[in-house]
């Protein structure tokens, strides 16, 4: 399948690992011209190098498609902050043009217990997962519908549709994305704008390692058990591969995808039990 989107400009944020760079890399086989975006900055340069050197002529993608004028480019940049979300906006516009498509992401918070709650985890809910993403889409919207084209797309959690254990903060700050993102898609989709979710389960990165690894010591037991453990309760009996989320996020980043809207879709091998 064509996907479109060849010569298109994305920002993807925190995308130097983890789902993001997933996405990232889809994005770029399929000739859209990336933002790499986090703190890391030699990282970013890395992942520049490694997707010029693979996009940057020649032919790739699913379709086939001409991938010659694929450009990416590493940006430096605390996307918790307003000067650090107007400096990857504008760097971005400067090096490869208008951003028609933009991936929200980020760090996830703290694991924690919704009765143990404070004040100041509530706000970092707001702070971390909300407040950002709506600075990042108040930056580019306004040109996505003046071009009459555009794709949002937010990396969230299956914590969206069922609520995870001792993930209070991200299941908080996540479901009040959801529904500002779900708002949004309603009020730009005469401007042929889709605002979308894409909600992973077990994904094998180094976020899932890390919270592995803490209920591991939570419970006094082994990582492999905790993995074992949890590989039995999703369908697939496997975490799924980061290469396979790209591929979603790509998809419903694309011309294609143009009439799915509003959708928040799982990739999740079938976790969560709900259709």
């Amino acid at each position: 399948m064509d996907l479109g989107i060849a010569g298109k400009t994305a920002l993807v944020a925190a995308s130097t690992g983890g789902l993001g760079l997933a996405v990232a890399r889809a994005l770029a086989a399929e000739g859209v011209r990336v933002a790499i975006v986090g703190r890391r900055r030699d990282r970013a340069k890395e992942i520049v190098a490694e997707l010029q050197a693979a996009y940057g002529t020649g032919v790739s993608g699913a379709s086939g498609i001409a991938t010659k004028g694929f450009d990416a480019v590493a940006i430096e940049a605390d996307l918790t902050t307003p000067e650090g979300i107007e400096s990857a906006v504008e760097q971005t516009v400067a090096d490869l043009g208008p951003i028609d498509i933009l991936v929200l992401n980020g760090p996830g918070p703290k694991p924690g217990a919704a009765a143990t709650l404070s004040s100041d985890d509530i706000a970092a809910a707001f702070d971390l997962l909300v407040k950002p993403q709506h600075a990042l889409v108040s930056h580019v919207l306004p040109g996505m519908r003046e071009r009459r084209w555009g794709r949002i797309l937010a990396i969230g959690s299956s914590g969206v549709t069922a609520p995870l254990p001792n993930l209070a903060v991200s299941n908080t700050g996540r479901a009040a994305l959801a529904g500002y993102l779900k708002t949004l898609a309603a009020e730009v989709a005469l401007d042929e704008v889709t605002v979308n979710l894409l909600l992973p389960g077990r994904i094998a990165t180094d976020r899932v390692t890390q919270l592995d690894q803490a209920a591991a010591k939570r419970r006094g037991t082994t990582l492999e058990d905790i993995q074992l453990e949890s590989r039995k309760t999703i369908p697939a009996r496997r975490y799924g591969e980061p290469a396979e989320f790209g591929a979603a996020a790509a998809f419903l980043c694309s011309a294609p995808a143009s009439y799915i809207t509003g959708v928040a879709l799982r990739c999740d091998g079938g976790l969560i039990r709900s259709l």
